[in-house]
Parts: structure tokens; C-alpha cells; sequence
């Protein structure tokens, strides 16, 4: 028999679902976006491509970071720090692109 989850438990994960959605879904218009500057060619999108993996290596050091100091202590930590640390570059360059 399983045990009923507590409401403060089950908004906070909803709130983790409904973040990670509204990452992934800005995420999916960045790539369509960088897809077009990179398709018209030239130094935009030599720029762009760099960029993008620079902006990547970041991202996963800054995380890493966060994860080896001990910030993060639960799974939903985890996540949190993971939505933050993309998520913040992400609407950036949506911003920025957009």
C-alpha cells in the first residue's frame, strides 16, 4: 500500500515539472532560431556555433561546481540547479536571437 504524498511535496515537484516544460519548450525555440542564423552561413554563424559550445562547457562547469561544493543535496536540488543554470542562458538567448 503506498502512502499519500503530502501537498507541499506534490506542488513542489508540479512546480518542477511545469519549470522544466517552459525550459524545454524555450530551449526548442533557441534551436530553431540558431538553426537559422547558422543555415544563412558567414561569420554570424561561425559566431553563433562557437557560442553555442562555449555557452554548453559553462553551463555544465557552473553545475558541476554547484554539485561538488554541496549546494546541492536532494534530487529535486538537482533539478532546480540544473533548470537555473540552462535555463537562465537559454532566455538569454532567446532574448537575444529572438
Amino acid at each position: 500500500m503506498t502512502r499519500p504524498v503530502p501537498a507541499a511535496t506534490a506542488a513542489a515537484w508540479s512546480r518542477l515539472w511545469l519549470d522544466t516544460s517552459f525550459l524545454m519548450a524555450d530551449a526548442a525555440m533557441v534551436m530553431t532560431m540558431r538553426g537559422w542564423r547558422m543555415m544563412a552561413g558567414g561569420r554570424p554563424a561561425v559566431r553563433e556555433a562557437e557560442r553555442m559550445v562555449s555557452e554548453k562547457v559553462e553551463a555544465g562547469f557552473e553545475l558541476a561546481g554547484a554539485v561538488a561544493s554541496g549546494r546541492v543535496k536532494s534530487p529535486e536540488g538537482a533539478a532546480r540547479a540544473a533548470i537555473g543554470t540552462y535555463g537562465k542562458r537559454v532566455r538569454a538567448n532567446r532574448k537575444r536571437l529572438g
